[in-house]
């Protein structure tokens, strides 16, 4: 009996294959996502683990010098070859901007140094080649996946932005040159930027004993690093939360597109299981067949799911390297291979969301007594109720979302907070349309209109977990953006604000004066600022102390959150402090407070005020000059701010500065520069999230579109009745079209402020207490319009298209094939 019964059962997909699609589709997609954003944030902290690799050869130790921006001495790597350390070999990095403002690091190496690192370890070409890189005109050597990502072939050559073209190119494999980054000799990074000493010396494994001699010559300025997952994987980790949080939430809307289809496909059967109910088949075997059916389509989903979660995450992760390496300079490898615990985790993950999903509809089904099954419009009423209890679900989770927003504030309570919000909405969303169209189906008088919207309502069976899903992404995608779109204009507000200078010199300590006295002779020059930083470590992590001038230009550059009352003034005549909100969030201070910082500042500060600072990974301290000089007199990282006078050009000052006092190229930038390059960082930073945001979109517009096309197909018998009784072809169309328009528009209506709220909520609770941030939130009108145009485009077509296919054939033969 239990073939027979399945056969019955699996018949269903043959009369509505357009499910199949629908059921695969968003089980599939989901699962895609999810591993695709686990996949990425597993290589990147086995990338961080690794430390920097070249060759295949991991360096977990890296030299570097103490003061941002400066070298490590040519003579001391000259002193570690000679007391033996003959594992370590010296990097210059370089970071270029092409033509087409796209901009990359390049890794100067010496291969004559390197060679005997990788002898033994790789082939006899790969050290023909890695020796060829030497001969003019240097060769640059790239990974596969970076050259697929910017789009370049073996032999091309980069344009820079000054015209010049470097190269040609080496495409060669990603266990052998990972990472966002490019690899040449020297030789070639000395010509694009002429200095001396090197940026990082890395070192391979060693001994106790000649980890013990280097330390033993380790000169003052210089750090020896040990893995950078110890640093790294604390200042990445609200950036991968972020990521898993996003596609979490796609896979959740993967999962209502799952459910949408399952429970459409179980309610359509619902006579057919009548029938086989009453003809003395047990629930026995309907619940045997059915859970052999969804095991089925788990396995379908899980492995396509993975397939698409690797290419996924082959394409996401050169953009999350790139973005990784420009904020921390991580080397995160861009070649990636499937690894079983994200398998297992999807796997697990898709089981628990699919019983989650199937449970409630198969009991429903194999519980409903069987004359009911059978009786006409038990879809719609049946329907009707669980829209009813879904609404009660959605009163507790609104609930439980205002305790939550109760409790202190977090980051994972945040996350919670928007998770609630965004389950109760969407399961309110259906209620309200359902309630909506009755009344409009009771309200108007025109016969047409009543049967409109009455049977908008009974579409809602089959149409109304898909158009959940809808405006959930919708919303989300609005939220995203608006959160996105405020952080980059109060960002680049922020920046404005900072960059009040036009040229910015960071020279050495002893240089500093006689620079400062020269440019005060210059006639161009209006007004030179003192900037004194220095970093000191704290049990609570790094903090970062800076001067401050007493000018109004410097205060005016200083973006004020809140103060006290006569706060610059108290600033630079009292002990007093200023500190970043990230510091003051952390530790809850405010001003007025009275708070001990480490030594040499010692205890009772005054805080007069908080600023905002969305540059610094660091806490941060603002005090004043003369306070600064009694603390550590000349000494720390030093910098200075050129003022300009009016109409004149910057560019022949920086080039007369950096010949009279040697400057290294990286120690000296005009204003313009570096806000280029930090909004160049900012847009490449959000690809990602922007990605998964469409991606997420994406799939609930094609759950919706599949789901009305089947449940259109399904009412081929309703529209082929109407067409015989008059109806014109374009009067169907748009009765099919203009459903779900209306749909789509209610949704989209719900969705905006939903959106809104969102945004909101991202600013204000996870970002705040991700990165120690606040911000304005902004709107974006013309944006919101786009998204909501074209998803809304797509969702007319869908409504119209199976009806207009209906409409070609001829009426008697659509009427035939439909009974």
């Amino acid at each position: 009996m239990s073939s027979p019964v399945a056969k019955a059962l699996w018949g269903h997909y043959k009369r509505h294959p357009f499910q199949i699609l629908l059921v695969w589709l968003g089980l599939t997609l989901g699962i895609a996502l999810l591993v695709g954003v686990m996949a990425v944030n597993q290589q990147a902290k086995e990338s961080y683990q690794q430390g920097e690799q070249l060759f295949a050869n991991p360096f977990p130790y890296r030299i570097r010098n103490s003061q941002t921006g400066l070298k490590v001495p040519q003579g001391f790597y000259i002193q570690m070859r000679r007391a033996g350390l003959k594992t370590c070999m010296p990097i210059e990095q370089h970071r270029i901007v092409t033509d087409q403002a796209r901009d990359f690091e390049i890794i100067g190496i010496d291969p004559i140094a390197m060679f005997p690192l990788v002898k033994g370890h790789t082939t006899v070409q790969d050290q023909s080649q890695l020796m060829d890189i030497m001969k003019p005109p240097y060769p640059i050597m790239i990974g596969t996946q970076l050259a697929n990502y910017i789009g370049v072939q073996e032999g091309d050559k980069l344009t820079l932005d000054s015209g010049r073209k470097i190269g040609p190119l080496h495409i060669v494999s990603d266990d052998r040159v990972g990472g966002p980054r490019m690899i040449a000799d020297m030789a070639l990074i000395r010509e694009l930027q002429p200095s001396a000493g090197f940026s990082t010396v890395v070192c391979g494994e060693m001994s106790p004993k000649a980890l013990a001699k280097l330390k033993q010559i380790l000169p003052p300025g210089l750090t020896l690093e040990r893995h950078q997952s110890e640093k790294l994987e604390p200042l990445t980790e609200a950036f991968h939360l972020n990521l898993f949080a996003m596609g979490m939430l796609s896979f959740v809307i993967g999962l209502f597109i799952f459910y949408q289809a399952m429970s459409l496909s179980l309610t359509q059967r619902q006579p057919l299981v009548g029938l086989l109910r009453q003809a003395g088949v047990s629930g026995f075997q309907l619940a045997g067949a059915l859970i052999i059916e969804l095991i089925v389509w788990i396995i379908l989903g899980l492995i396509g799911g993975n397939l698409l979660g690797l290419l996924l995450a082959q394409q996401l992760l050169p953009s999350v390297a790139a973005t990784l390496n420009d904020l921390y300079s991580a080397n995160v490898n861009m070649s990636i291979d499937w690894h079983w615990t994200w398998g297992l985790a999807s796997v697990a993950i898709a089981v628990f969301g699919s019983l989650l999903a199937c449970g409630w509809p198969m009991l429903r089904l194999i519980n409903t007594p069987p004359a009911r099954l059978a009786t006409h419009m038990a879809l719609v009423r049946i329907t009707g109720r669980e829209f009813a209890l879904q609404a009660l679900f959605s009163c507790v989770f609104i609930g439980a979302a205002f305790a939550v927003y109760q409790l202190p504030h977090g980051q994972l309570a945040g996350f919670v907070l928007i998770a609630f919000i965004l389950i109760a909405s969407g399961l309110m969303m259906p209620f309200l349309l359902w309630q909506l169209f009755q009344g409009l189906g009771r309200v108007f008088k025109d016969a047409r209109l009543r049967w409109f919207f009455s049977d908008a309502a009974a579409s809602l069976s089959y149409r109304g977990v898909a158009a959940m899903a809808f405006m959930l992404a919708l919303a989300s995608n609005i939220g995203m953006e608006t959160m996105v779109g405020s952080f980059r204009t109060t960002t680049e507000t922020w920046l404005n604000q900072r960059l009040a200078a036009d040229i910015y010199v960071r020279p050495p300590t002893n240089v500093a004066p006689r620079m400062s006295e020269w440019l005060a002779e210059q006639p161009e020059v209006d007004q030179v600022w003192w900037q004194w930083r220095k970093e000191t470590q704290t049990d609570a992590g790094t903090l970062q102390a800076m001067s401050v001038g007493t000018s109004k230009g410097e205060k005016k550059a200083l973006s004020i959150k809140v103060v006290e009352p006569n706060y610059w003034e108290k600033l630079h005549t009292e002990r007093a402090v200023m500190v970043s909100e990230s510091l003051a969030l952390k530790n809850g201070w405010h001003p007025g407070d009275i708070i001990d910082l480490p030594a040499p500042m010692l205890k009772k500060w005054l805080i007069t005020g908080v600023y905002y600072d969305y540059g610094n990974p660091y806490g941060q301290v603002l005090i004043s000059q003369p306070t600064w000089q009694a603390l550590w007199p000349k000494n720390g990282q030093v910098g200075l701010a050129i003022h300009m006078n009016d109409n004149t050009d910057s560019v022949d000052l920086m080039a007369r500065m950096g010949e009279r006092f040697r400057l290294q190229p990286e120690r000296i930038s005009n204003n313009a520069n570096l806000l280029n390059q930090a909004m160049r960082v900012f847009d490449r930073t959000f690809i990602v999230t922007e990605t998964l945001g469409k991606l997420t979109l994406f799939i609930a517009v094609c759950g919706l579109f599949v789901a009305t096309i089947a449940g259109e197909v399904s009412r081929q018998r309703q529209f082929a009745l109407l067409r015989c009784m008059g109806m014109t072809g374009r009067e169907l169309a748009a009765l099919g079209g203009g459903q779900l328009l209306v749909i789509g528009l209610l949704s989209a209506l719900m969705a905006l402020p939903l959106g809104l709220v969102l945004a909101q909520l991202l600013i204000d609770v996870v970002l705040k207490y991700s990165f120690g941030w606040t911000m304005p939130i902004s709107f974006f009108p013309s944006q919101y319009l786009m998204s909501l145009g074209s998803a809304l485009f797509v969702l007319l077509c869908a409504g119209a298209w199976p009806v207009w296919r209906l409409v070609k054939r001829s009426a008697i033969l659509s009427l035939r094939e439909a009974f």
